[in-house]
C-alpha cells in the first residue's frame, strides 16, 4: 500500500471586513486563509492545536513565505490547498490559493513550525515522537 500525501483544501469566500481600502484582501489576511486550511490538514491527523497543547507542545510558526500573484476581491471564492512538506525537525508546509471559478493562481506560500516543551518552555531540534506517530499513515 502506497503512503498518501497529508494535504488539504478549503474554500473561502472573501469576506467584506477582510477588504482593504484599495478593495483588495488586506496582505496580513492571507495567513488568516492558509491557518483555516491547516488546521483541517491537522485535523486529518488528530492532531489541531487543543491536541498539540494536550500532548505537551506548543507550535509557533517561526517563519512564514508568501508570493502574491493576483490580488483577492470582496465575496471571490479562494481555495486554499496546504499539504505537508517536512517533518523531522520542523513542520514546513506549503499552500497554494487559487481561484475556486478559473483555477489561476493567486499566492503560494509556505509557513515553518517548530515543536516546543510547554513544560520548559524549550525549543525541540528534533519532532516530538507524538507528531511522527500521528503521521504514521503518511510517512
Amino acid at each position: 500500500m502506497s503512503k498518501q500525501r497529508l494535504e488539504a483544501e478549503v474554500t473561502v469566500t472573501v469576506p467584506f471586513h477582510d477588504i482593504d481600502l484599495m478593495s483588495v484582501v488586506w496582505h496580513g489576511y492571507y495567513a488568516k486563509y492558509m491557518e483555516i486550511a491547516r488546521c483541517e490538514m491537522l485535523k486529518k491527523i488528530d492532531y489541531d492545536y487543543l491536541q498539540m497543547g494536550d500532548s505537551g507542545y506548543v507550535w509557533p510558526i517561526i517563519d512564514m513565505r508568501i508570493r502574491y500573484s493576483k490580488p483577492l476581491l470582496y465575496d471571490q471564492k479562494v481555495k486554499v490547498k496546504c499539504w505537508m512538506v517536512e517533518w523531522e525537525n520542523r513542520f514546513k508546509i506549503s499552500y497554494l490559493l487559487s481561484d475556486e471559478k478559473t483555477g489561476q493562481r493567486l499566492a503560494k506560500a509556505t509557513t515553518v513550525q517548530v515543536a516546543v516543551n510547554k513544560s520548559n518552555g524549550e525549543m525541540c531540534f528534533e519532532s516530538p515522537s507524538v507528531l511522527i506517530e500521528k503521521l504514521k499513515d503518511y510517512l
